[in-house]
């Protein structure tokens, strides 16, 4: 139970980071954990009794992907586009840096590109030029 409870702790992780994406959410097409933007998944994740699994799309780095231990092409065709499922015993460990490196990589490419620039623009940015700062009020 404490082994399962360690993939369903990754699991939830793997779930923040996912939703944190611009216009990500989280569907349930076939009952299991789909996270999509704009309506295109970018990532499968479930946890079942055989562990973790999860599937992304991995257009840059598929190909170091493939040579790790419980990965391999994601099935339906989808590997010829560079997805790639990695399922994870009860008792694995995988990288937290690694998985959301995966996500990441999987965002980026299935988002539109105008998402992927929000993701890449600096955050103390302040307004954009031609824009005003917005006018505070006085206070009473």
């Amino acid at each position: 139970m404490a082994k399962r409870s360690a993939a369903k702790a990754v699991q939830a992780q793997l779930r923040r980071k996912a939703l944190a994406y611009p216009e990500a959410f989280e569907d349930f097409p076939w009952g299991e954990a789909v996270y999509k933007v704009r309506g295109k998944i970018f990532l499968f994740l479930g946890v079942d009794a055989d562990g973790l699994g999860v599937s992304v799309k991995l257009p840059d780095t598929n190909g170091i992907a493939l040579m790790l231990p419980g990965v391999e092409p994601t099935g339906h065709g989808l590997g010829r586009s560079g997805w790639v499922s990695a399922a994870f015993a009860p008792d694995d460990e995988p990288s937290m840096r690694m998985l959301e490196a995966w996500v990441d990589e999987s965002y980026r490419a299935v988002a539109p590109r105008k998402l992927v620039k929000r993701l890449d623009a600096p955050s103390d940015a302040g307004p954009s030029p031609g824009r005003r700062p917005p006018r505070r009020r006085a206070r009473k």
